[in-house]
């Protein structure tokens, strides 16, 4: 267990990168995907905020906004609505998610922004038990009634190129 000095030294490594991204942050939190969602979409007990913020745990810092969502129908339609809405917003959908999601089934989907930003990623994913025990949350209720699935874009602390792994 560290403590003191220690512990001050490994936050701040942990953080080292995230210094001054707060407006990057607030850039992802106003994309209207963040609140869009098909009928019948509810916000799982626990999940209720749009979470936000920066990570550097990986070693590189990422800034990060995302909502997570219970669909009590077909996954396949989750894929079908925000491969649609994103889309209409102008992300491009990434070559591996176009081939996974033609065949009218779920599949998980990334986006890169276009537009002139190669810095943005849009993810939709379908949430496992194994997701939410990594994260230390607990599935709610409405897990039980339906599929949970997250919308989260992802931008590099530093600006720098990314986009999904295809």
């Amino acid at each position: 267990m560290l403590i003191g000095r220690d512990s001050l030294l490994l936050d701040a490594a942990l953080n080292r990168g995230c210094e001054n991204t707060e407006n990057r942050v607030k850039e992802l939190e106003s994309h209207d995907i963040l609140d869009s969602r098909p009928e019948g979409t509810v916000v799982p007990q626990g999940f209720e905020d749009l979470e936000s913020g920066c990570w550097a745990d990986s070693g590189d810092a990422w800034v990060y906004a995302d909502r997570t969502y219970v669909f009590p129908g077909d996954k396949a339609e989750v894929t079908q609505y925000y491969r649609a809405a994103a889309e209409r917003d102008g992300w491009e959908l990434s070559q591996t998610s176009a081939k996974a999601s033609k065949a009218e089934s779920p599949a998980d989907l990334c986006f890169t922004l276009g537009k002139g930003d190669s810095t943005t990623t849009l993810d939709v994913y379908f949430l496992t038990e194994e997701t939410l025990d990594a994260e230390e949350r607990k599935a709610g209720p409405e897990f039980n009634s339906g599929s949970g699935y997250r919308v989260a874009i992802n931008s590099p602390a530093d600006g720098s190129t990314t986009g999904c792994s295809d």
